[in-house]
């Protein structure tokens, strides 16, 4: 009797193991985080893209008031805007004078901010730390005390209707936060590369240029933007500088659609979207490295 229970025993399957339950890592989502996560950049992204959308909605109407009754534009959907924009105005004219200020503001500012993000965050030389608070004290004026005696230095220069006069001052805008940024930047990078360079015999230039410059580029990518932004956007001095027509840039050429009493909402969204578009070439050139230089260069300061 007990040798047959004995090898029924031993016949008899074990029981299956339970699957053991997962253990979740610290710091790792669960699936209502995920779902709330991913709904939570959903809502944001249509909020971020709301205003674009309605921007181009209201570019396909071809009354000018038909941003007080936007239902009747899908009635009456047209390019005859952009159209007009393109063959009527200056837009050509502005395209290229933006696109001069923007550029020259872009490479001159990166330059000069990166020569002196990288003399402050490797030299020690007298007064280096109060320089920087200097640049950052620069933006604590307003545009409206500034413009009287800049138009006075400049008419003493003979740059008023100028581009020269708008890069200058856009500069004076952008180089700061970029100097900054990129003094945070070159931080990160090990100072035993520029000891590598010395070693080799090459100089503080030469090291700057041919070691420290192509490590960062997502830092120079971050300040190319800003800066290209910077003069695409500005009005003030644009408006108060710029005398010839043919020099206005595309923020002081949208001003032209609104007078004392009327305003060409419908003409003033188009130029808007095609005012959007070097911008977005100029994002999707640089955003690659947009991420990384804008996380970099402000893990030290």
């Amino acid at each position: 009797m007990s040798i047959t229970t004995l090898e029924e025993t031993a016949a008899a399957p074990a029981p299956a193991a339970r699957p053991s339950r997962r253990t979740r890592r610290r710091g790792e989502r669960g699936p209502a985080g995920i779902a709330l996560l991913h709904g939570g950049l959903a809502v944001a992204s249509l909020i971020a893209l709301a205003p674009v959308a309605w921007l181009i909605f209201l570019s396909l109407g071809p009354e000018k008031d038909d941003y007080l009754h936007p239902g009747k534009i899908l009635g009456k959907v047209t390019f005859s805007n952009y159209s007009y924009v393109l063959q009527h105005t200056g837009f050509f004219d502005w395209f290229k004078s933006t696109m001069i200020v923007a550029l020259g503001t872009t490479v001159i500012g990166v330059f000069v901010a990166a020569t002196t993000g990288y003399a402050v965050s490797r030299m020690r030389f007298p007064g280096y730390k109060p320089l920087m608070w200097v640049l950052l004290l620069t933006q604590a004026f307003p545009i409206a005390i500034l413009i009287v005696p800049m138009y006075e230095i400049f008419s003493e220069l003979d740059l008023i209707d100028t581009y020269w006069a708008l890069i200058v001052i856009n500069c004076t805008t952008a180089v700061p936060y970029s100097a900054w940024l990129l003094k945070g930047y070159f931080d990160t990078i090990p100072f035993e590369i520029d000891e590598a360079g010395r070693v080799d015999g090459l100089s503080p230039f030469g090291t700057f240029f041919r070691l420290i410059l192509p490590l960062a580029r997502p830092g120079l990518a971050v300040a190319a933007f800003y800066n290209f932004i910077t003069a695409v956007g500005e009005v003030a001095f644009a408006t108060t500088f710029m005398l010839d027509d043919s020099k206005y840039t595309f923020a002081v050429g949208l001003q032209t659609f609104v007078s004392e009493h009327d305003a060409q909402w419908n003409y003033m969204a188009a130029t808007a979207v095609l005012i959007a578009i070097p911008v977005s070439v100029f994002f999707y050139l640089v955003q690659k490295n947009l991420v990384t230089g804008l996380t970099a260069g402000g893990t030290k300061g």
